[in-house]
């Protein structure tokens, strides 16, 4: 492999004018597919198998037009202090809002008016509308959310607090100041590292580049393919901290072999054969990860990980082929201006300078020398990290979790306060049956502890089915809830289905457990194979997958601290405490686990380069940090940085990928990869490298040490010792 991509790495070079217009023509093509598609207007969520899902899918047959799937809204209204919504002049304001709804929209099914439909609370305070959809909330028009907001901006001027919630005001969360701190904060990282503006600019450019087409395409496919809302931020997410990190290690590299007196082709060349052989491999793991995630059974979620992982695929691709064609662009100026003119003179210049040991260096000798303490330290400390993850409790974020500066938020509280917690999480209980077995379906679900209201069966015209709605007792999001939701379904038969938010939730959580054994299976073990490949070791890959086990506990562990239990949530804007959002630990799982390899490959194969050179594993180790230690810090600063920036974003869910996406790395890259694994390597000597001799005669070499590559261009033109040798 290493052979091949030295060969596409010169090729690329040369060509370079050629390269640069296909990347910039494909650029153009997916931004102009993105601005000419028709505007994303379905995202279904659907949870194939699961008895809210079947609830949902027999509402639709038996309750046609009914929208048993579209938006819904509720505009509350609350009285001041010592009045009632009942008085005259409050009550015209609310029927007034109710006419202004009815004819606001022709997909509206219904506006509910609140003194007809019991929805007052009892002590006069507050009331509110519902408002029913034709479609789902992606489906809905701007004139019809224009509607909706104008209904309640109208009322709000005229003695009441009027505030808007449920979905129908859902919308794409929008781009703070946040992603572009960490874009920021990824240059001035890169700056640093490489003394050179030119140098540091490639991986932001290219990076750039590569999330401009992922991100297009997913919009221009967006409607085709009924993509999700966060599809595009999680596949932006990663292809802008994977870009960032390919394109670093390829120039890294690139670097190093002209300090060593190589010609700019041949150091383009053996960069993409050496660093870019790690590349491919960190990029597989990755790949394998996102894609695994089908194996959950959820089309949003399976959805999610393939657009994500089409975007690190083109990170890859433009690492291999753009990267050295910009190289060629910019000639000498990717190096310092010391650098620069040592280059002129035809002096070689080391990248660690006089030959002092570096940072890396002096870490790995003080790890050798230490590996028990150091090893003991790091499995400790994350060990009690990961402590909260003991308590994990998991559902999907409400309009409770949002800040109390948005409409949905303060409606949700007002209604709480005016009608109960439980109120804001309706379940649904959807009856196959005639009107007796409804009555029946009542009696049992009125015998149960846990709920606060239960409304008269609701029969379709045909008289085989029907709803009841039935209020909990405690928020959505409570364990209490969730009990009432496990009673009714072991309380009624076959035929009765419970479904809503809450049942969603309950659901969506247990085929996540369910998923999450099967899911490790497939993806730690498609990795330790093909990490078996490159590193041509059996405990090498264990190790790796055992040290990524603990970081992901630990992640989700500092997740639960933070959004569950509130520890230091003012600080990362954490208005509302509350469960871990049902995705989370497999959506971590997958999506560290790539990225956590990315790390191992990148600072272990320099190692075993080292290592089958002829040094020893002690050696080997200390050689693998002095020349890739302080990329790998570069470059978790960097993933760090830029999942950190989608912190600051108003979607909860958003909000909690980043800040588990980036504690997960800060403690896979600092603590399991720069002192984990040095030290088990230092303990386990020679050992480290043993693989079975039939193993080893099956297995295909893949070349990523650059073997091969060494001896083809043994001898090159440029006359200049190899930098590595057989």
């Amino acid at each position: 492999m290493a052979t091949f991509l030295y060969k596409l790495g010169r090729a690329a070079f040369r060509r370079r004018r050629l390269v640069a217009l296909l990347w910039v023509a494909l650029l153009a093509v997916a931004g102009i597919g993105a601005a000419t598609a028709p505007v994303a207007t379905s995202s279904s969520f659907s949870i194939p198998g699961t008895e809210a899902q079947r609830a949902f899918d027999l509402l639709e047959e038996r309750f046609p037009g009914a929208g048993a799937d579209g938006a819904s809204a509720r505009v509350v209204f609350k009285a001041p202090e010592g009045q009632k919504v009942t008085d005259a002049a409050h009550k015209a304001v609310v029927e007034d809002t109710v006419a202004a709804l009815k004819a606001g929209s022709d997909q509206i099914v219904s506006v509910a008016d609140p003194y007809t439909a019991h929805a007052v609370s009892q002590d006069g305070s507050t009331a509110y509308v519902s408002v029913a959809y034709k479609v789902n909330a992606m489906e809905l028009t701007d004139e019809t959310r224009d509607a909706l907001k104008q209904a309640g901006e109208s009322a709000q001027g005229k003695g009441l607090t009027v505030e808007l919630g449920g979905d129908a005001l859902q919308s794409m969360p929008e781009t703070g100041a946040g992603e572009i701190v960490g874009v920021v904060i990824a240059g001035i990282v890169l700056v640093i590292t490489f003394g050179s503006l030119v140098a540091a600019g490639l991986p932001l450019l290219t990076a750039v580049i590569g999330v401009g087409i992922g991100v297009s395409s997913i919009t221009a496919l967006a409607n085709a393919l009924d993509l999700g809302n966060t599809t595009s931020t999680l596949a932006m997410m990663i292809g802008l901290a994977v870009g960032i990190d390919y394109a670093l290690f390829i120039v890294s590299r690139y670097r190093a072999e002209l300090a060593d007196g190589r010609e700019k082709e041949e150091a383009a060349g053996r960069a993409v054969g050496t660093a870019g052989s790690a590349v491919v491999f960190a990029g597989l793991t990755v790949v394998i990860a996102l894609v695994g995630l089908a194996v959950v059974n959820i089309p949003m979620l399976t959805k999610m990980g393939f657009a994500a992982a089409a975007t690190v695929v083109i990170a890859v691709l433009i690492a291999l082929t753009l990267i050295p064609a910009l190289l060629g662009f910019a000639g000498d100026k990717v190096v310092g201006r010391k650098r620069r003119k040592a280059l002129a003179e035809g002096k070689g210049l080391a990248e660690e300078g006089d030959g002092k040991p570096n940072g890396g260096t002096r870490w790995a000798r003080f790890v050798i020398r230490r590996p028990v303490m150091v090893l003991l330290a790091g499995v400790l400390g994350l060990g009690a990290i990961a402590v909260p993850a003991a308590s994990l409790e998991m559902g999907l974020p409400d309009d409770g979790a949002k800040p109390v500066s948005t409409t949905e938020r303060r409606a949700y509280d007002t209604l709480s306060d005016g009608f109960g917690p439980g109120f804001n999480g309706p379940l649904l209980v959807v009856v196959d049956g005639d009107k007796a077995a409804a009555d029946r379906t009542v009696s049992a679900i009125k015998e149960l502890k846990g709920w606060a209201a239960v409304t008269p069966p609701t029969l379709n015209k045909a008289g085989d089915a029907a709803m009841i709605t039935v209020v909990p007792k405690d928020r959505p999001s409570s364990a209490e809830t969730e009990t009432l939701v496990h009673d009714i379904r072991e309380a009624t038969g076959d035929d009765v289905l419970v479904s809503g938010a809450t049942a969603m939730n309950v659901d969506f959580s247990q085929k996540m457990n369910d998923a999450l054994v099967p899911y490790l299976a497939l993806v730690v073990g498609l990795a330790f194979i093909l990490l078996t490949l490159v590193f041509r070791s059996v405990l090498v890959p264990l190790k790796a997958a055992l040290g990524f086990l603990l970081s992901v506990v630990a992640a989700l562990g500092a997740v639960v601290a933070v959004f569950q239990w509130g520890w230091l949530g003012g600080l990362f804007g954490v208005e509302q405490t509350g469960p871990v959002m049902s995705m989370m630990p497999i959506f971590m799982v997958g999506v560290v686990f790539g990225l956590a390899m990315d790390y191992e490959v990148f600072l272990v194969t320099r190692m075993r380069e080292a290592y089958v050179h002829g040094q020893r594993p002690g050696e080997a180790i200390v050689t693998g940090f002095r020349h890739s230690a302080r990329v790998v810090v570069a470059a978790a600063v960097i993933m760090i940085a830029v999942f950190s920036g989608f912190i600051g974003m108003d979607d909860q869910m958003i909000k909690m990928i980043g800040f588990g996406l980036a504690v997960a790395v800060l403690f896979d890259a600092f603590v399991v990869r720069m002192a984990i694994v040095p030290a088990v390597l230092a303990l386990l000597g020679h050992k480290a490298w043993w693989l079975p001799k039939w193993l080893d005669r099956v297995l295909p070499n893949v070349d990523v040490e650059g073997e091969g590559l060494a001896a083809a261009t043994d001898g090159d033109s440029s006359g200049k010792p190899d930098l590595v040798k057989v």
